[in-house]
């Protein structure tokens, strides 16, 4: 597994190879990619993407275009006929509950308390879709990647699981709804209760510019794309010991058991 920043995770399962949310270029929109550039390795040889909602930093149709338009991509129930419409021809959707299968590898959507309208929660025009998790799951691995979500009643039902991929934060100084900051990224963890979670959706994306302010809002901005996934493992160490909470920085591997949250 490689946290290739923001949402973006590559997982090997079960023969497989998967991305979440890929998001792989210098920019998106008025967003710049803070953290190191990814090589064609990060990608190379995907055979699935799952994508959580149609927000633009996790339904990035440059990236997805990166992979190819024959790449099979699943989406939640209501949103293929608009990614079909921009050219990719394997397009699945998903509903809470509903499964796919790719050769030994399932993937389950689950709940998500998160805007699913292209634009944001504001408006109403254009395409949109109800945001889902997904549970990933072969090998006898069970990997929850939460997409953007708050809290939910059915988050407790989840487990067991492996893996947590969790968001801790976002590219901007404040949070909208639908959102986990640090604290309540520790709360899903007692609901879920993974033997490890992985801090996602932080240090990869900020406004053009603004990280370079020398006070106020950049000084601001440089503290969060840091902090956010050390005080969510300190939370956790606080409040649900067992699990092992994996600090991964944006591009590198995933390694339960070889680092700390500290």
């Amino acid at each position: 597994m490689r946290f290739l920043g923001h949402s973006t995770v590559r997982i090997e399962l079960a023969g497989r190879v998967v991305l979440t949310d890929p998001v792989l270029t210098p920019r998106i929109g008025p967003l710049r990619r803070v953290a190191g550039a990814l090589g064609e390795d990060a990608w190379a040889d995907v055979d699935t993407v799952l994508i959580s909602h149609l927000h633009g930093d996790h339904l990035h149709l440059d990236s997805l275009r990166l992979l190819g338009k024959s790449t099979a991509i699943v989406v939640p129930r209501g949103a293929g006929a608009w990614l079909s419409g921009k050219g990719f021809t394997d397009v699945s959707e998903i509903a809470p509950g509903e499964t796919v299968e790719d050769g030994a590898l399932t993937v389950t959507a689950t709940e998500a308390r998160h805007s699913g309208h292209r634009w944001g929660p504001r408006l109403t025009h254009g395409p949109q879709a109800p945001a889902v998790g997904h549970l990933i799951s072969g090998g006898g691995t069970r990997i929850y990647a939460a997409g953007d979500t708050d809290l939910f009643d059915g988050m407790g039902g989840l487990g067991p699981v492996d893996v947590a991929l969790l968001p801790v934060w976002g590219w901007g100084p404040t949070l909208g709804p639908g959102h986990l900051d640090p604290g309540r990224a520790a709360k899903a963890v007692e609901l879920i209760d993974p033997a490890v979670a992985v801090p996602v959706h932080w240090g990869t994306l900020a406004l053009t510019g603004l990280t370079r302010a020398p006070f106020g809002m950049g000084r601001t901005m440089r503290r969060l794309l840091v902090d956010p996934p050390r005080e969510f493992a300190a939370a956790v160490a606080r409040t649900h010991p067992r699990t092992e909470v994996v600090v991964t920085e944006p591009g590198e591997a995933v390694l339960p058991g070889a680092r700390s949250g500290s």
